[in-house]
């Protein structure tokens, strides 16, 4: 399963003053926030990466070649909300499934299943890439990020900065916490 970027990450999971406060610069100290602003934005993409999640709200589109016997399972959990599912008929035209023929599995920690709704059936479509086109909303609202993930991104943009030096010893010890906080929320076998 492909997927594209509709709308980009407007509002990071992670506050400057916080990278401030974890980096031990001072919080009227502005000279070191565009290189604090870049390790917040790799920080979660880092942690984004190593556990599947969308860690901060936006809106995707998820291509299949076809609609799948059973549930389609939705990249970058956990999914907030369906927009449309559109695909390709046999006749080679753009079609919108209804909305009441599919609904969101309130099921599975983070949710991601798109599931058929009583008596409905996924349409034939034609066999081309991407025929079938999935937008959703994902991501965690900034108040209901897991702490374990925040305390991952602030470790991992201490480690990163130049500012904090560490010795090789210090770095391996905070890049194993990081990734063990990870793993609490690591969405395994996708």
């Amino acid at each position: 399963m492909n997927f594209k970027v509709i709308t980009a990450v407007a509002i990071e999971p992670v506050s400057l003053a916080e990278a401030r406060l974890q980096c031990k610069v001072d919080s009227d100290d502005t000279s070191h926030d565009a290189l604090l602003t870049s390790l917040i934005t790799a920080a979660r993409e880092y942690a984004e990466h190593y556990t599947g999640l969308a860690l901060a709200p936006r809106t995707l589109e998820a291509a299949l070649e076809e609609f799948p016997a059973g549930a389609i399972c939705l990249p970058m959990p956990p999914v907030t909300a369906l927009t449309s599912i559109k695909y390709t008929d046999t006749a080679g035209a753009e079609q919108t499934l209804s909305a009441s023929a599919y609904a969101l599995s309130p099921y599975g920690v983070p949710p991601r299943e798109v599931a058929l709704t009583y008596g409905s059936a996924w349409p034939a479509t034609r066999e081309i890439p991407d025929a079938v086109r999935v937008r959703f909303d994902c991501g965690y609202a900034a108040a209901a990020l897991p702490q374990a993930v925040k305390a991952a991104m602030l470790l991992h943009i201490e480690v990163e900065s130049p500012l904090n030096p560490h010795t090789p010893a210090e770095r391996e010890a905070k890049e194993r916490a990081r990734d063990s906080l990870l793993n609490t929320v690591k969405v395994w076998g996708f």
